[in-house]
């Protein structure tokens, strides 16, 4: 294939994922922002009155980053996961192994149609923030750097999660038992300064918190961690994930049996 079919490629999986999910958008799309308003209410507005300031700022300004974040992470992983697994259930997957589109390109529409979702959720959850506190964004390039390699690394996530389970129920294990605790306990309700020494050590094993942190610090200006740090394990994550991936596809991992 040469580069312009390969183009041609690409954008027609990117747009077969796109319109997977708008279809059902009462299923991939209005939940999401239907649950983080409940975040907002009970977290933010009941709770977050209780509380008081977090870092200089009010309990639901400082955990609105987190939350557009949380949507995001969930809702990337979520439609990769399950629309590779659905492929690879129906067979279909095997048609795109054997046409002349590359590995490279499979995976990346595959991840760029992950990306649609959740950055299109993450949008949605920041109209609905609009509701309940007024938004302000120091850093505006680095908040949609950082809001698009999250997206991007998470869709790799999910891809990989599909290619690895057998049936639909191996689908929810990961987002169940690892993803969710993991974004709980990633910054997104509290700063890690809260914590004494040696659970501030542990969290920093946590990749979503640097996530968290450099999102908030595009919003609001403060981060727990440097944010330089947090960029570049970000990046180094997304590198070596995407391999895996593609190494995986290319042995036909858990799609030849």
């Amino acid at each position: 294939m040469n580069f312009s079919q390969t183009m041609v490629a690409l954008w027609t999986l990117v747009l077969k994922e796109i319109k997977r999910f708008t279809r059902i958008w009462p299923q991939t799309l209005l939940p999401p922002s239907i649950t983080m308003a409940m975040y907002f209410i009970i977290f933010g507005n009941l709770i977050g009155s209780r509380i008081g300031d977090m870092d200089g700022f009010s309990y639901m300004d400082f955990i609105v980053p987190g939350l557009i974040m949380m949507s995001v992470i969930t809702n990337s992983y979520s439609n990769v996961a399950s629309s590779f697994f659905s492929n690879k259930f129906q067979r279909s997957i095997e048609e795109m192994m054997v046409s002349p589109m590359p590995n490279w390109v499979i995976l990346a529409g595959f991840i760029l149609g992950g990306m649609a979702r959740g950055l299109g959720v993450g949008l949605i959850v920041t109209v609905v923030s609009l509701f309940f506190t007024r938004l302000t964004m120091e850093h505006p390039l680095l908040t949609i750097l950082v809001v698009v390699l999250t997206s991007a690394l998470f869709s790799i996530g999910g891809f990989i999660n599909a290619l690895l389970a057998n049936k639909f129920d191996d689908i929810s294990i990961v987002p169940t038992f690892i993803l969710t605790p993991l974004t709980y306990l990633g910054g997104v309700f509290y700063s890690i300064s809260m914590l004494p020494e040696f659970w501030q050590g542990v969290s920093m094993l946590n990749p979503i918190l640097y996530m968290v942190n450099v999102f908030r610090y595009g919003f609001l200006g403060v981060s727990d961690i440097p944010v330089g740090w947090a960029l570049t394990a970000i990046f180094a994550f997304i590198v070596a994930l995407f391999l895996i991936a593609l190494a995986m596809l290319e042995r036909g991992k858990g799609i030849r049996s």
